[in-house]
């Protein structure tokens, strides 16, 4: 249209010169700036004089002043690079700048180019002129720019601007310019072209394009793709030498990242580029070689005539897996998969006689790419699958050597396995069984470090361990991956590096919450170090260091598999240790661990000489490291001794490594000058020596180490507690340098206090140095005392074990402590303000009288009770103040606050809280002694003078007041306390304890997301809520409390929902309580089980009880099952605690209850038909809730769940009860319920008739029918005339059964049936007819429930939880191994119960065997196929297999950058509320390019069925939400931007659709599934299509609709497509 306009001026102007023309185009010789109508039109008109020849000199002239003088100032004006206008102006001013450049020639576009690349160089770069501006003068006039110099300039500034390109908007557009079409335009002469190769490529050893963005050279590459190949008719005419691009190692390098590069559109140009270079090489049929980087390694690409067809049909396949995978769905790209078996087999299966025999004949790093793109892929499956591929290649092929192969699993590998959904099981895998990816992993790694060379080995390793180190592993894969390490075959490949990787690994487990699954990971790591280490590189130093990494508690416990394991290794390899220890002569006979304890110990112990001793307390550290050690060495000797048969040997070293620690404890009490660290090293050691010591799973007899070591420390314990005393009873000075003796009266032991030692004593020196005595009076000796005092506790137990149960030492001690103790705290300084060391001591004092209240409990053998100063304790707890609270020193001295705030753990607020945490432990103590003679209130009087036993109700509000004062973890003790005063006030003081109970409630819920002190305290407050008294006292009211108590216990079942465990706690509690009640829950109950008929709600709730966990939750249990099946090979199960908080165990308790009852016993029979009316309730109202529920949906779980609770008590009911409830369960089975809940009920039944016949009548009244035998034929005949197949069938397998019993019977009344009958069975037996009837008769009588099950035999507790879950298909969250029933010990099976296991005939069966539906044997698995003649090819489609380079550089959206193309169509779904139609609609949207659609609600794409319909198109359509109340508007204005609006809808004047021609701007508007177009919307339209119809149906649905009148526009614009091509 612009060039007739030009043509018409031309006419119309009476002057046959064109530069007039110009001038008047242009505006005359005005000054005024052009319009962009005028530069258009300019531009149009210069096209048309270029193309006349017009002109000659004087036109050059004219187009250089119009050029210069009016087109490039334009360039300069203002408006920003996102303007429309803007744009629009400097393109035309761009393309009439080119038109100049072509007149004028080489001598213009130089001064331009010149001027541009001033602006270019610029800073900012195109500044005043604009860098996009810049860029598009270059392109203009690079085709004509010959100077050499010139172009070199051009070219490194676009080169530069690619690669320094910011990621600006504007920057990435101007360098998206200059990719696209800037280094294409000066690459038209060969000589830039080589220079633009050189710059877009790294070189070799530069690490890949990473640095250049590979997206922009990528860009650039595919814009030059025509000039990167040679083309088939030779150069072309073009000057310089020919390019090729298939033999550069560089370009292969870009295309591979671009392959795996995270946007999809850099991988499709990535593939492009692929399929040229393919595509060139087949046409070209010529050899050619890439040079490979390393002589070693095979070309990244290589072509031979020879093997043309292999090569082509290799990269075809490559090509084809690599289109598949932008699919992203598992069910297109699972058929592509073998594949990768055919490329292995074209790399590996012949040899060329380029390349060394036995290497790779394509390079590995492109089978790399495929594997790399699906461990990113978004779909987890494919990642799996994926992984899964990859670690199966060394199963099945023998792969030779590649580096990168190394660094690839050290990368995107290790990248990909730390994803822990990929571990999870597999379906129908057993629970507890290793997942296939953790199988996998093992095999893989011990078959790749076998083939890898022995001297990669170590540095593969060390890589691969650091990895585990560099980021946050979650505990799945770090298990599973530490696993595999284990398994590897021992070798020496790590060595004081990867052991120190190891222990890094260790400190990366902490971070878990799971502690089993971080024990494992433990265990499995050490087995790593033993098996991998090269002993002969590391010294017994660094492997002590590694050992201390490892928690006893979790993993590296005395007494383990894993303990002898590693004794084992330490002596088996101790002959190479000793290289690493310098030993004297006289050692030389010893063993290397030997020495290095000893010279362990002797380091240990020495006290540092020093003027000034520093008190502070030394890391636990060093003691847990030599007391390991001295242990480890010690079982090595007796290891020794026992391949030696040396039984009664002396054990000579264990007695040298404790005997300068012996020397140290026998001097503690009688050498007052000692130095402190040294007493407190000692001390350390000897107590990390005890803890440790202590086996699991053996009595201390069987143990010689242990006994040996008793033994010894026996020998210093007088020692030893004469220190303790001395240093606990100790009390602070009044001047700093007075001397004071403190003799206790009163004692009939006549002990005696220690001198106070808070002063200063130059004496005696030991080890040097001056010496410090130190007595109790600073804060850090908090840290001390609490040593002293652990310590006590442990030698009380071994004087226990030992034999020490009394005598004059432990009466003393326990004596002189006590009073001590006792005074202290009884003293008050007669100075108003307290000072420190007088609070301090008051804190020790109170610890160890709490100290001693636990040995007092822990340890009766000892009779410590029936001292009299116990007489003495029990008056002073009883009359202290409860909740005292230690006044803060306001006096410190500058030099004791400081050494408190440098070296005490804790605040004063902690210390004050450790103190009323001891005064409760105390009270705990007495009121459990006189627990029955507490009063029932204050006014009852009582003949102990025990305050705090006379006053109940003040001490339970003492109590309640600590609960608010104390830390959460600190209340353990109160709720102790709390527990024996609660039950005797209930009755009289019902509203302080509904306070107590809310209070306590207050603080569980707080400690909820703790994980080590929640469950003591939960454990705490369960004790004394549900305490058997308490629950009586509740019920028989029936007041307040009763109703809190049930609330409490709707809470705790809410709170297990999302906490594992808490149900278990409560339950078993009260089980037990009310199965086997102690003399401590009877009280004055006569029969606690009582409370199980007033809180049946607890029972009911746990039979049903079961959490729908998330796949994650789901894993986590997986694994914990895993790791509990391998046994005491692990470690971890063995030294940690098990908790039973599986929430199967929730039911199985309650199962195992309800077998403990006796319908005999009147209770008990009661409870049990209460239980059971309240069961069936339940399933009434579940039916009620959902008519119809999905099979493992929560509703199906919780009848399921039901009725197998059910089915364990029928058995015990009686017949009356029985006869009243048939009903009901004749009711549920007529309802409409899932298959394998319609085969309980059924089960039920038929155990109730078979053991009350006399139910039958009830039975059959159910049908309405009389007799029995009889009414069963009759039934049965009936049936065998139903119109339903199945139904006959099962009547006629009925029928054969009955009338088996009937002739077995010699029934006489049947005689007139016998021909009817038996014919029908003969001729049903002999059926030959059409179709199926013969198979499904005989697979009915070999169904399941016919053939297999037998409903007296099989009852048996795995039958009903385990055995028909599994065959019914069930998820197995409900299948309850009989394990967990006989794991679970709180509360054992009764010995007369014999229903146990299922028969072997039912384990054996398979859940196909249960299920009725015909599975057939025609079918074949697709992961079984090999190799599939042909996939589906779902790509995404692209134009020309090229990109759009306009679209590329300009629009951001997805899907242009894609390629796709989309229409002038936009589809209005705003009347459509239903999500599937709007997926659908979305799919055939997207599919044929419309350009949008419009939703009523943008929600609707979250909807699951709009996603199942959608397959993921709304991530490539454009959604527009326009609510239907805004149709009206929205239509009006799309009228005015040219659409034609479309109805679908039958009027009296709709277009036939057949005949109607679609505009191309045209909007379809759709309506709703019911009414249509609304009437006030028809009005708006334009037109009405409707779709001949030929059948009876009135209309089609919406989405069929739709789609017929998308694609008919489709098609048409198509055709006008081609048409106008």
């Amino acid at each position: 249209m612009e060039l007739v306009l030009a043509d018409t001026l031309l006419g119309l102007a009476q002057s046959p010169e064109p530069c007039a023309l110009l001038r008047a185009v242009c505006g005359g010789d005005g000054a005024a700036p052009l319009s962009v109508e005028r530069v258009e039109t300019l531009r149009f008109l210069l096209q048309w004089l270029e193309a006349g020849g017009a002109g000659g000199e004087a036109l050059r002239r004219a187009a250089w002043e119009v050029a210069l003088g009016r087109c490039w100032p334009l360039l300069r004006g203002g408006g920003g690079a996102d303007d429309p206008e803007r744009r629009r102006l400097v393109r035309a001013a761009c393309g009439a700048l080119r038109l100049c450049a072509r007149l004028c020639g080489a001598p213009l576009a130089a001064r331009l180019a010149g001027e541009a690349l001033a602006a270019l160089r610029a800073e900012p770069p195109g500044a005043g002129l604009g860098a996009e501006a810049a860029v598009e003068a270059l392109v203009a006039v690079a085709p004509e720019l010959q100077e050499p110099a010139l172009l070199e300039r051009a070219v490194d500034a676009a080169l530069a601007l690619v690669r320094a390109g910011g990621r600006e908007a504007g920057e990435e557009v101007a360098a998206a310019l200059v990719a696209g079409r800037l280094l294409p335009a000066l690459s038209s002469n060969r000589t830039a072209l080589g220079r633009v190769w050189a710059g877009l490529l790294p070189g070799r050893g530069e690490g890949g394009a990473a640095a250049q963005r590979v997206s922009r050279t990528l860009l650039a590459l595919t814009a030059l793709a025509d000039l990167l190949f040679p083309g088939l008719d030779g150069d072309g005419g073009r000057e310089g030498p020919a390019l090729d691009a298939r033999l550069y190692g560089g370009f292969w390098r870009v295309v591979q990242e671009g392959l795996t590069d995270g946007d999809g559109l850099c991988r499709k140009r990535a593939r492009y580029l692929l399929k040229r270079a393919v595509e060139v090489s087949d046409q070209l049929r010529t050899d050619c070689t890439c040079p490979p980087d390393n002589g070693d390694e095979p070309s990244l690409f290589w072509w031979s005539v020879e093997k043309n067809d292999k090569l082509l049909q290799f990269w075809e396949n490559y090509i084809l897996i690599m289109e598949t995978l932008e699919g992203n769905q598992i069910h297109v790209i699972k058929p592509v998969l073998p594949k990768l078996n055919s490329l292995y087999e074209y790399a590996l299966s012949e040899k060329v006689v380029i390349f060394v025999p036995g290497c790779w004949l394509f390079h590995p790093s492109w089978h790399m790419c495929i594997y790399k793109r699906m461990f990113e892929s978004e779909n987890k499956t494919l990642t799996r699958e994926g992984v899964a591929q990859f670690l199966e290649i060394y199963e099945t092929k023998r792969l030779p050597n590649s580096p990168g192969f190394s660094e690839f699993i050290i990368g995107p590998l290790m990248d990909a396995l730390s994803e822990s959904s990929l571990y999870g099981r597999s379906p129908g895998q057993l629970i507890g069984a290793c997942p296939p990816l953790g199988v996998k992993l093992q095999k893989f790694l011990s078959i790749y470090l076998t083939l890898l060379p022995e001297e990669e080995r170590s540095s593969f390793l060390l890589k691969f361990i650091q990895k585990m180190t560099s980021r946050h592993w979650c505990a799945v894969p770090i298990l599973f991956l530490s696993m595999a390490l284990a398994c590897i075959p021992s070798c020496k490949a790590l060595g004081t590096e990867g052991l120190h990787a190891l222990r890094d690994v260790l400190q990366c487990t902490m971070i878990t919450h799971q502690i089993l699954l971080r024990g494992a990971a433990q265990c499995f790591l050490l087995q790593t170090a033993m098996h991998l280490t090269d002993v002969e590189k590391v010294s017994l130093p660094e492997i002590s260091s590694f050992l201390m990494s490892l928690r006893p508690e979790e993993s590296l416990s005395r007494g383990t598999i894993l303990w002898m394991e590693l004794c084992d290794w330490l002596y088996t390899h101790d002959r190479c240790f000793r290289k690493s220890i310098n030993c004297h002569a006289e050692h030389q006979e010893r063993s290397s661990l030997s020495v290095y304890v000893h010279t362990l110990v002797e380091d240990y112990l020495k006290a540092p000489a020093s003027k000034r001793e520093n008190c502070c307390m030394p890391d636990w550290f060093e003691a847990k490291l030599v007391a390991t050690m001295i242990l480890l060495a010690a079982d090595v000797e007796e290891m020794k001794n026992k391949q030696s048969k040396k039984s009664n040997a002396e054990r000579v070293e264990l007695k040298s490594f404790l005997h300068p620690l012996l020397d140290v404890l026998l001097k503690l009490g009688t050498n007052a000058y000692i130095p402190t660290l040294k007493t407190d090293k000692s001390l350390q050691l000897l107590l990390k020596l005890l803890q440790t010591c202590l086996l699991k799973q053996s009595s201390p007899q069987d143990d010689v180490v242990l006994s040996f070591l008793s033994n010894s420390v026996m020998t210093a314990a007088e020692s030893i507690l004469d220190f303790v005393l001395r240093r606990l009873t100790t009390s602070e000075l009044n001047t700093f340098l007075k001397k004071r003796r403190c003799y206790l009266s009163g004692s009939r032991e006549g002990s005696k206090v220690h001198e106070s030692t808070q002063w200063v004593k130059r004496g005696e020196k030991e080890g040097g140095g001056d010496v410090v005595w130190c007595g109790v009076g600073e804060v850090s000796d908090l840290d001390r005392c609490n040593l002293y005092l652990a310590l006590l506790s442990e030698l009380v137990n071994l004087c226990s074990n030992a034999g020490w149960k009394k005598g004059p030492s432990i009466w003393n001690f326990i004596s002189s402590l006590i009073n001590a103790s006792i005074q202290n705290l009884q003293e008050t300084g007669n100075e108003q303000e307290s000072k420190l060391g007088e609070q301090i001591q008051k804190v020790v004092s109170m610890a160890s009288l709490t100290v001693v209240c636990e040995i007092f409990d822990q340890k009766p053998e000892l009779q410590l009770k029936s001292l009299h100063a116990v007489e003495t304790l029990k008056g002073f707890i009883s009359s202290v103040q409860l909740n005292q609270v230690l006044k803060k020193p306001s006096k410190i001295e500058e030099k004791n606050s400081l050494f408190e705030e440098s070296t005490s753990s804790q605040g004063w607020g902690k210390i004050v809280a450790s103190y009323v945490h001891d005064q409760w432990v105390c009270l705990h103590f007495i009121l459990n002694k006189y627990d029955k003679f507490i009063p029932l209130s204050n006014d009852e009087t009582l003949e102990l003078s025990l305050l705090a036993v006379q006053r109940p109700i003040r001490t339970l509000q003492s109590a309640l007041e600590a609960l608010t004062l104390l830390p959460s973890d600190q209340v353990l003790p109160v709720f102790h306390c709390m527990k024996v005063l609660v039950p005797k006030l209930l009755g009289s003081s019902e509203s302080l304890c509904i306070d107590a109970f809310d209070l306590a409630w207050k603080v569980i819920s707080s400690l909820s997301n703790t994980q080590l002190i929640f469950w003591s305290n939960l454990k705490a407050f369960v004790q004394f809520v549900f305490d058997t008294e308490v629950l009586a006292v509740a019920a028989s009211s029936k007041g307040q409390a009763y109703s809190k108590i049930k609330e409490i216990i709707l809470k705790l079942v809410e709170m297990s929902t999302a906490r594992t465990g808490v149900f278990n706690t409560v339950l078993s509690y009260c089980c037990q309580s009310w199965l086997f009640p102690t003399s401590d829950d009877t009280g004055a109950l006569e029969n606690p089980f009582s409370n199980a008929g007033n809180y049946s709600e607890l029972i009911t709730e746990a039979c049903v009880f079961g959490m729908v966990f998330r796949r994650d939750q789901r894993l986590i249990q997986d694994v914990h099952a895993f790791v509990e099946n391998l046994g005491d090979e692990c470690a971890a199960n063995v030294v940690t605690e098990s908790t039973n908080r599986d929430d199967h165990y929730v039911r199985v308790c309650a199962v195992k209850f309800l077998c403990w009852l006796d319908g005999s016993n009147t209770l008990h029979k009661m409870f049990m038909e209460d239980l059971v009316i309240k069961l069936l309730d339940k399933d009434e109202l579940v039916s009620k809730s959902r008519t119809r529920y999905y099979v493992n949906s929560l509703q199906h779980r919780i009848k399921n769940r039901l009725w197998q609770t059910l089915l364990v008590i029928f058995p015990k009911l009686d017949q009356n009860f029985l006869t009243g409830t048939l009903d009901k369960i004749f009711q549920a089975g007529f309802g409409n319920n899932q298959a394998s809940i319609k085969y309980l009920i059924e089960w039920i039944i038929i155990l109730i008739l078979h053991r009350y016949p006399q139910c039958l009548e009830k039975f059959w009244n159910c049908f309405c029918y009389k007799p029995i035998l009889k009414k069963a034929l009759l039934v049965v005949l009936q049936w065998c005339f139903n119109h339903n197949f199945s139904v006959r069938l099962y009547a006629l397998v009925a029928l054969k059964k009955i009338w088996g019993m009937c002739k077995a019977l010699c029934v006489e009344e049947f005689e007139a049936l016998t021909p009817v009958i038996e014919s029908s069975l003969h001729q049903v037996e002999n059926m030959h007819g059409a179709g199926n009837a013969r198979k499904n008769w005989q697979r009915i009588q070999d169904h399941f429930f016919f053939a297999t099950f037998h409903p007296l035999k099989d009852y048996s507790l795995e039958t009903i939880f385990y055995t028909l879950p599994r065959l019914s298909e069930l998820v197995e969250d409900e299948w309850i191994p009989l394990c967990k029933f006989t794991r679970y010990t709180d509360i054992s099976l009764p010995a007369a119960f014999h229903w146990l296991q299922s028969r072997t005939e039912l384990l054996n069966l398979k859940p196909s065997d249960w299920s009725q539906q015909d599975m057939g044997s025609d079918l074949v698995e697709m992961d079984n196929q090999t190799e599939w003649t042909d996939v589906q090819k779902k790509i995404i489609p692209w134009k020309n297999s090229s990109p759009d380079l306009d679209l590329e550089l300009v629009f951001q959206d997805r899907a242009a950058k894609l390629g796709k193309s989309n229409s002038r169509l936009i589809v209005v779904a705003s009347l459509i509320d239903k999500p599937t139609n709007l997926g659908g609609l979305c799919r055939t949207s997207e599919i044929f390019g419309a350009s949008a659609l419009v939703v009523g609600s943008l929600h609707y794409i979250n909807d699951k069925q709009f996603q199942h319909l959608s397959v993921s198109a709304e991530q490539w359509l454009p959604l527009v939400e326009v609510k239907p109340s805004q149709l009206v508007n929205y239509l009006q204005q799309k009228k005015t931007e040219g659409y034609t609006i479309i109805g679908v809808e039958q009027t009296a004047k709709s277009s036939d659709l057949t005949e109607y021609c679609f505009p191309e701007k045209s909007l379809l508007l759709l309506g709703n599934e019911h009414e249509g177009i609304p009437a006030n919307l028809i009005q708006h339209l334009d037109v009405c299509v409707e779709i001949p119809q030929q059948g009876i149906i009135r209309s089609l649905n919406v989405h069929v609709s739709g789609a017929l009148l998308i694609w008919e526009y489709t098609r048409q614009q198509l055709i006008k497509q081609k048409q106008l091509k």
